[in-house]
């Protein structure tokens, strides 16, 4: 604000409020967001500008040596072509005239100055009409000036009663802005047209009809009032389209996103639908999403594969929209409960069954739809440790090793307990910590270890402690744990920044695996390259740890060129040690 304010040129009035809204920053119940946007549009060159001309039209319409000489210009110009229509073809001067007074710029400078000139500067509402008779109940009557802009609110038909009703006013939307127009109001009239037995899409017909002003009378609701935005903010964990969703109420109120965008939640009082922002985004009216409970419950439709489509009621519903057509059935998946103003989270299942020999995959997959997020903000001398995730063979370890050798001082690797005998040339502390197996399995039963394994009658692990210390050293923790221990370490106390580390396809796989001479992972006891069935195995265990752990990944790398993806992956490192990152909630509470 001081530099604006220091700029002489500068509109007092813009100034002035400004200083108000600083001054009344901390009385008024509003969020930073919504401050910021007034802070910044009262500081932008664009507004600065208007406020000028603006001010130049009063002060000229003071003076009478600068009245325009008529305000009819563009009817002129229309006459001008008349005449000069039959000399086209013998006049040069004419036909460049003739098409001169045809560019669209100059037409447009024409109306602009014919507005000026007639002082037309803002929209002109229509008398109020007041022919409510003492008796009747109370309305009240909404005018709104159509425009581009859809207005930001859904309506539809009572059941019982077959009256049209208000039932949602987008957040941010022109309806929500005027603040006049609530959930639950009735619609009485448009435009002086009754609605009496009228369906949604008849009332969406007479608004798209209409011209200038939007008139409406509605019957206000009983106790209802608005509501202010919340300050939720997810990330997606699936991509959504709302042109194809059958179920949503209305198309062209949606909000289409993709899985990992970060969505501004300002409503959830809808139990089926959500109204929502992306992050970042100028566009202020919310638009409609799945809520976590209606999407939970389509991922597990989809899974069992089932064939139920029906909704046990449906309501017609249509967007308030002007030049646009927005008319949808609300038809909901069945309800896991009986009433729809408290629904828990229907029960997680399995989708496929893995080998048995791989007794640590029969878990119950979470139904990843929204997690709460909020910024975490880099914090110096304390860094978010890196764990690589992956199949196995896909070079993490690799890709782990080049990291930390391009600055050992900075990256470390925790030192793994074992319950194997010292060998010659090991370091206590530095090769691993040589515990008993009677220590390390009682610290593996309270918990103390993030991932463990045995290996030829012996036990090997990571333990939390081991990653904390390199944390509150100062050190960043390179991690590349087995994904089933991704639950022990995406933890607030670690706040882990996961990287998966995927293969490629194949062909490509099976070609620079050959052409880097990599050795085989699976065969511990000989050297040896991978077979075709082992790299197959790498692609398929990818696509299950993508399956089963997408959700908590913060970034992936395809490992198809080594010397590409660590690229990659030292500049997500540099990213994560200087941008702020979203993280779930709990994690900055």
């Amino acid at each position: 604000m001081t530099a604006v304010m220091a700029n002489g040129n500068w509109d007092p009035s813009l100034s002035g409020l400004l200083a108000s809204l600083e001054e009344s920053r901390r009385q008024l119940p509003s969020s930073e967001e919504e401050f910021g946007f007034l802070s910044g549009l009262l500081q932008s060159k664009e507004l600065h500008a208007l406020v000028k001309v603006h001010n130049k039209i009063l002060e000229n319409g003071k003076d009478d040596k600068l009245n325009p000489v008529l305000s009819s210009s563009m009817q002129v110009a229309v006459e001008v072509l008349e005449v000069i229509l039959p000399r086209l073809g013998r006049s040069e001067l004419c036909k460049e005239l003739f098409l001169l007074l045809q560019k669209p710029h100059l037409q447009g400078l024409m109306c602009a100055h014919d507005a000026v000139a007639q002082k037309d500067y803002f929209p002109r509402l229509p008398e109020i009409p007041l022919d409510v008779e003492e008796d009747e109940e109370t309305i009240k009557i909404v005018q709104l000036v159509k425009s581009n802009e859809p207005l930001g609110a859904t309506i539809k038909s009572e059941d019982d009663t077959g009256k049209i009703v208000i039932a949602r006013v987008m957040h941010g939307g022109a309806a929500d802005r005027s603040g006049l127009i609530h959930v639950g109001d009735e619609v009485v009239e448009v435009n002086g047209i009754n609605v009496e037995g009228k369906t949604p899409n008849d009332v969406l017909a007479i608004l798209q009809a209409s011209e200038g002003t939007i008139t409406f009378k509605l019957v206000p609701a009983d106790g209802r009032s608005g509501c202010r935005e919340s300050k939720v903010r997810v990330r997606a964990h699936f991509d959504y389209s709302a042109s194809a969703d059958p179920y949503i109420p209305c198309k062209e109120a949606g909000l289409d996103f993709l899985k990992g965008d970060i969505l501004h939640i300002v409503s959830q009082d809808d139990a089926y639908w959500w109204q929502a922002r992306k992050e970042g985004d100028r566009n202020m009216r919310a638009g409609l999403i799945p809520s976590r409970a209606l999407q939970e419950r389509r991922i597990l439709h989809e899974r069992q594969q089932e064939d139920k489509t029906d909704s046990e009621g449906t309501n017609l519903e249509g967007e308030i929209c002007t030049g646009v057509k927005c008319v949808g059935a609300e038809r909901l998946l069945p309800s896991p409960c009986s009433s729809t103003s408290h629904c828990s989270r229907p029960p997680k299942i399995k989708k496929i069954l893995y080998d048995l020999t791989e007794a640590d995959d029969f878990m119950r997959e979470e139904v990843a739809t929204y997690e709460e997020v909020a910024k975490l903000y880099p914090r110096p001398g304390l860094y978010r440790p890196l764990a690589l995730v992956g199949p196995p063979g896909v070079g993490r370890n690799e890709l782990k090793r080049r990291l930390i050798s391009t600055d050992p001082s900075k990256y470390r690797s925790p030192v793994p307990f074992t319950t194997r005998s010292i060998r010659p040339g090991e370091i206590e502390g530095k090769d691993y910590y040589f515990v008993s197996r009677e220590v390390m399995e009682e610290d593996v039963a309270a918990g103390k270890f993030i991932e463990y394994g045995e290996y030829k009658g012996n036990l090997y692990g990571t333990s939390v402690e081991s990653v904390l210390s390199l944390i509150n050293a100062g050190y960043v923790c390179i991690l590349s744990p087995h994904y089933q221990a991704l639950k022990m370490i995406r933890t607030a106390q670690i706040k882990p920044y996961i990287i998966y580390i995927k293969p490629p396809l194949f062909d490509t796989l099976k070609e620079t695996r050959t052409a880097a001479y990599a050795r085989s992972t699976f065969d511990k006891e000989n050297s040896r390259g991978f077979t075709d069935d082992e790299l197959r195995e790498m692609i398929h265990r990818g696509r299950r740890i993508e399956f089963m752990f997408s959700h908590f990944f913060d970034e992936e790398i395809v490992n198809a060129d080594l010397s590409s993806a660590f690229e990659s992956l030292v500049r997500i490192a540099i990213s994560v040690e200087t941008d702020p990152q979203w993280v779930p909630a709990s994690w900055v509470q």
